[in-house]
């Protein structure tokens, strides 16, 4: 008998504490009008930071393999210099020493060195006369 008055004094103060508290709405969030404006934030951030310089670099990359002609040094994927000797579409055959000569895609081009860029001693001279 005591456990039977016991559990439903509990219940009735479990139900009491349950219709006792006031019933608060949640407090509104914005909902997606202020949402979309942080969206366009984030898109821009990652915009300016992350996509607009890789297609930079992307057209950078594709106007240099566009640009190779004969005569110029290069700088392979693997390491390797040599002078392109002949262009053909995306075929470049490239001279790494005598009587050596390899056959690569342009894509296998890292870059090219300019031997007619001089260097900043040369450059200093030049200025002085």
């Amino acid at each position: 008998m005591q456990i039977w008055i016991t559990s439903t004094l509990i219940s009735l103060v479990t139900v009491f504490t349950i219709t006792a508290q006031e019933t608060t709405e949640p407090a509104p969030t914005g909902g997606f009008g202020s949402l979309l404006p942080m969206m366009i934030v984030m898109f821009a951030i990652i915009y300016f930071l992350m996509i607009r310089p890789e297609q930079k670099k992307q057209k950078h990359r594709q106007e240099m393999l566009g640009n190779i002609k004969k005569g110029d040094k290069v700088l392979t994927a693997g390491g390797i210099i040599g002078v392109v000797g002949n262009v053909k579409d995306d075929v470049i055959m490239v001279k790494i020493a005598e009587n050596t000569v390899i056959e690569l895609t342009k894509s296998a081009i890292t870059s090219v060195i300019n031997k007619e860029t001089p260097d900043k001693e040369g450059a200093k001279e030049e200025k002085k006369k």
